[in-house]
């Protein structure tokens, strides 16, 4: 950390709060449910608790998908929205209570860890080889000099294009998720990216996360090597890592 610039203390408006060809095959994913128990209703409310029993499920969604799977897509980006803009009060382009950025795309695969109707956690994939007009994919793009929220020297090597490598951004997972059930979300998450990866044809994702996060994937059976130096964003310390997902099984 030593020479760091106040410059580089910046906001992690633009990737992990914590951490190829343009067309690609579509993800072969379905939904996944790891839970089947009976939902607890609260009789004031009128309502299901999602996050004590019911169905936990893990959806990848896609543009050519979402039309599949009614307001998810919708409430995923809501759920951004609450968690980044309105939470962790990020400067983000936004319209009617949702949060997007240049890298939502149709190359992008939505990962949604959702239990009836409610978005828990979430997490974005993106091609390396992704190029919309004068934006390719976040840690690229930085090191670049097109992002003025993250350092150029984000990365020890030239940022890969390839279609074996996928970036991870906008991993969030809802702070009101019981301990009970956190590690369960997360592993899930994990998982997914994961598979979503591997269909995709990448033996790697790269992105960028704390080191407490990074010691937790280790607990799950998946590795991360550091590729850039610590830096500190919005407090935490954190840097670019590379995750093998080929061989990758929970």
């Amino acid at each position: 950390m030593e020479g760091l610039k106040p410059a580089r203390l910046r906001s992690a408006r633009l990737f992990f709060p914590v951490t190829s060809p343009q067309f690609l095959p579509e993800s072969n994913a379905t939904d996944r449910i790891v839970l089947k128990k009976t939902a607890v209703i609260h009789p004031k409310e009128n309502r299901v608790e999602p996050l004590v029993g019911g169905a936990l499920k893990a959806t990848t969604l896609t543009f050519t998908n979402i039309h599949k799977h009614g307001d998810l897509f919708v409430d995923f980006m809501r759920m951004r929205h609450k968690v980044f803009i309105e939470g962790k009060g990020w400067d983000l382009p936004e319209t009617e209570g949702i949060e997007f950025d240049q890298y939502d795309t149709a190359q992008a695969r939505l990962i949604a860890i959702h239990s009836y109707g409610e978005v828990l956690a979430g997490i974005r994939l993106l091609p390396t080889t992704s190029r919309v007009g004068l934006h390719s994919y976040m840690l690229r793009d930085a090191q670049l000099g097109l992002l003025d929220s993250l350092p150029r020297d984000i990365l020890f090597f030239e940022a890969p294009v390839s279609p074996l490598i996928w970036e991870a951004t906008r991993l969030f997972i809802r702070t009101d998720v019981p301990a009970k059930l956190r590690a369960q979300v997360q592993t899930m998450l994990m998982t997914e990216m994961a598979q979503v990866a591997r269909e995709a044809g990448a033996t790697h994702v790269i992105g960028i996360v704390p080191s407490v996060f990074r010691r937790w994937m280790a607990r799950i059976g998946m590795s991360a090597s550091p590729v850039g130096a610590p830096l500190v964003i919005d407090g935490d310390k954190v840097c670019a890592a590379l995750f093998p997902v080929a061989e990758f099984v929970n």
